[in-house]
């Protein structure tokens, strides 16, 4: 059972099939299948994702990363109280995130949070913006077992022909560009953009401008933090883990819960 949980748990999403693992465990299909079940159980029991098993000659188990409502609110909770240190605000309203991203366990909670919410989507390819949202669209790319593709802010390419956007910065108001390579968004892929901060949405409605320019769906837009100023964005439908409400009369930080813990995961 260890083989075989470690085997699904590393490759999200991507289907087994019970000859594979007869044939690696030097076991009776039967008994793959009863082992399985016991394996679906505990996962089920202690909230560790989900494994589905698909029937017919091509059919075969899955496992899919999945926390439940309690699970996602606590990890925010979580996230929240580690936020309110006043020493984390930052110079232009942002708060200091980089050693809660750049922490592998906590990126790869919210990454199994981010697949969760965004199940339906069903991505081809995770996005990003370089560079402090790599981390967190890193392991929401490992999640769904996609690639993740980085956007720079403009210069040049050395990964062949690229195309290039510009956007308006919706902190600085400044118009600034975007760039990626032609080959790194298959032409009608479904594609998820994930980010560490929004404030006014200038960035993911860049992204969401890209997309159209490599003819793919942007199906979803995600981010750690948010501001709650200026409470119109350039873009409407997006998930905040956190809303940022910026500091009270005792210079403390002021955050909440998101939309995205308002939101029921997918059943």
């Amino acid at each position: 059972m260890i083989v075989m949980a470690h085997r699904l748990m590393n490759a999200p999403r991507r289907l087994v099939s019970l000859a594979t693992f007869a044939d690696l465990l030097d076991a009776a299909k039967s008994t793959v299948s009863e082992d399985l079940g016991y394996l679906r159980g505990v996962c089920e029991r202690f909230g560790l994702g989900r494994v589905e098993t698909a029937a017919g000659p091509a059919g075969g188990v899955r496992y899919s990363p999945y926390l439940s409502a309690e699970q996602i609110r606590a990890l925010v909770q979580e996230i929240c109280a580690r936020l309110r240190d006043p020493a984390r605000v930052l110079p232009g309203g942002f708060l200091h995130t980089t050693d809660l991203i750049s922490t592998p366990s906590l990126a790869a909670a919210i990454g199994e949070v981010f697949a969760t919410l965004f199940e339906d989507v069903r991505p081809d390819v995770v996005l990003t913006m370089e560079v402090k949202g790599i981390p967190l669209a890193l392991m929401t790319a490992k999640a769904f077992n996609v690639p993740l593709v980085t956007i720079r802010r403009g210069g040049p390419m050395v990964e062949g022909p690229s195309v290039s956007v510009n956007y308006v910065s919706g902190s600085s108001g400044l118009v600034q560009s975007m760039t990626l390579p032609l080959r790194a968004v298959p032409e009608g892929a479904s594609v998820l953009f994930i980010d560490d901060f929004l404030r006014g949405g200038g960035t993911a409605r860049g992204v969401y401008d890209l997309m159209r320019e490599c003819r793919a769906a942007l199906g979803g837009v995600g981010v750690l933090v948010e501001t709650a100023q200026p409470a119109e964005k350039m873009i409407d439908r997006y998930l905040a883990l956190v809303t940022y409400h910026g500091t009270d009369t005792h210079g403390d930080v002021v955050v909440s819960p998101g939309g995205a813990v308002l939101r029921t995961p997918p059943s």
